[in-house]
C-alpha cells in the first residue's frame, strides 16, 4: 500500500489497523534537542481516545504511547522517532456479519476491488484508529511550533444545523463541553440535537474550525506548495472529510473586489491587515495574520438503522450494523486537524529555510 506517508522534511509514516496488535508513526526529520516525553504526546491522544462520553465509541482503550526510539535523556536524537499504542479492546466478532457485504458510506467496496481483500473488523486501515498515529505525531511537531511561538487553536463550529457565529465564541467554554465548541450553550443546544439523533438510531456530521496563530510572514510556495494547497491535502486526507475551505471560503463567490480585498496598514512600524478575508494566506504563503480554516465532516457512517447494500456476490441485502461507534465523529476529530495542521507547518516552516541565500549565509557563518 502507497500514500502511508506525508511530509518533506518533517516526514511521518503511520501503521497499523484498527484490530491490530498496536497502532504506530515514525516520525522522521525531528530536529535534535527538542525536550519531548511520552506526557507530551500523551494529552493530545487523550483527547481523541473513545470512551469518554456518551457522544463516544464505547471501545475501551488507554491509549497509552510508548515512546521506542528517537530521544535520550528527555530530548530528541535527531534520528527516527517510532511511537506505539497498542490496542487493548478488539471485539472483532460484532463485525462477522461484515465480511462479505459493503458496509454503505464505508471503503469497503473501493478497498475490496483495489487490493483484493480487506480486514473488515472495524474497517482495518481505514479506520478512524488509523488517526492514532497522526496525532501522536501531530503532538511532536505541535511540541516544536511551541518553541517558536506559534499556536494551533481547533474547535468545534458546528454539529448539524446548530453553527456558531464568530461573533458568539467563548474559547474559555471550548473545555467545558464534550463537544469541543467555543460556546456553552450553542453546545447544549447540539447536545440535545444529537440525543435526538442517537434515539432514532442515526448520526450526525459537523463543522471543525481551526486557527493557526503567530505565523511568520512567508510560509508557502506560490506554485504547487502553496500553504492553503498542503493544508487541504491535510485535513481532506482526514476520514469523513468531505469539504475544506479557508478564509471566507466559499463565500467569496458572492463577494466583491472592493469588500473581499484586505486592506494592508502600518501601525507603529509593522505592516497588517485591516482584516482578514483570506484567512492567513496569500500567493500561497502565510501573510501574518492567523490562519484560519474549516473542515466538514459528513455523519458517521456507521448507524444501527437497516440499510440497504449487497454483498461480495452482488446480491441485494440489508444490513444492520452492530458494534461501537460515534454518533458523530466531530469532537474526537478536533484533535485530528490540530495534528494535521501541526504538521503540516512544521514541514513547512523546515522547507522555508532554504528559501533565501542570504539566510543560509547567515545560518553557516
Amino acid at each position: 500500500m502507497a500514500g502511508s506517508t506525508y511530509g518533506t522534511i518533517f516526514k511521518i509514516t503511520t501503521w497499523g489497523e484498527s484490530h491490530g496488535k498496536g497502532i504506530g508513526v515514525v516520525i522522521d526529520g525531528c530536529p535534535a534537542g527538542l525536550e519531548l516525553s511520552e506526557d507530551d504526546i500523551q494529552i493530545y491522544l487523550n483527547r481523541r481516545k473513545p470512551g469518554q462520553n456518551k457522544y463516544t465509541t464505547k471501545r475501551d482503550e488507554s491509549d497509552r504511547v510508548e515512546i521506542l526510539s528517537g530521544t535520550f535523556e528527555g530530548k530528541t536524537t535527531g534520528t527516527p522517532l517510532s511511537l506505539i499504542v497498542f490496542n487493548e479492546d478488539q471485539r472483532s466478532k460484532d463485525y462477522g456479519n461484515l465480511a462479505s457485504c459493503y458496509r454503505p458510506g464505508h471503503a469497503d467496496y473501493t478497498f475490496q476491488t483495489k487490493y483484493g481483500i480487506r480486514d473488515y473488523r472495524g474497517g482495518g486501515r481505514s479506520s478512524g484508529r488509523e488517526t492514532i498515529g497522526r496525532v501522536a505525531a501531530g503532538a511532536v511537531a505541535a511540541k516544536l511550533l511551541k518553541e517558536l511561538g506559534i499556536k494551533i487553536l481547533a474547535y468545534t463550529k458546528a454539529i448539524g444545523s446548530i453553527s456558531i457565529p464568530s461573533d458568539h465564541y467563548c474559547y474559555s467554554d471550548i473545555y467545558e463541553n464534550h463537544l469541543y465548541m467555543p460556546n456553552n450553550a450553542y453546545a447544549k443546544e447540539a447536545a440535545e440535537y444529537l440525543d435526538e439523533c442517537m434515539k432514532d438510531l442515526d448520526s450526525s456530521g459537523g463543522i471543525i474550525e481551526c486557527q493557526i496563530q503567530n505565523m511568520p510572514v512567508g510560509i508557502g510556495e506560490p506554485v504547487f506548495e502553496k500553504l492553503d494547497a498542503n493544508l487541504a491535502k491535510a485535513i481532506l486526507s482526514i476520514g469523513s472529510v468531505k469539504g475544506f475551505e479557508i478564509g471566507d471560503g466559499f463565500n467569496v463567490c458572492s463577494a466583491k473586489g472592493s469588500s473581499n480585498n484586505d486592506a494592508f496598514q502600518n501601525v507603529n512600524g509593522v505592516i497588517s491587515k485591516s482584516s482578514n478575508h483570506s484567512g492567513g494566506v496569500l500567493g500561497g504563503m502565510s501573510d501574518g495574520s492567523n490562519i484560519v480554516f474549516r473542515a466538514a465532516f459528513k455523519p458517521t457512517p456507521s448507524i444501527a438503522q437497516t440499510q440497504h447494500t449487497v454483498n461480495e456476490n452482488g446480491e441485494n441485502v440489508e444490513l444492520v450494523i452492530h458494534g461501537r461507534h460515534d454518533p458523530v465523529i466531530v469532537p474526537r476529530a478536533v484533535v485530528v486537524v490540530e495534528a494535521m495542521a501541526a504538521l503540516t507547518i512544521a514541514d513547512m516552516i523546515l522547507l522555508n529555510m532554504s528559501a533565501r541565500m542570504d539566510k543560509i549565509k547567515d545560518f553557516y557563518h
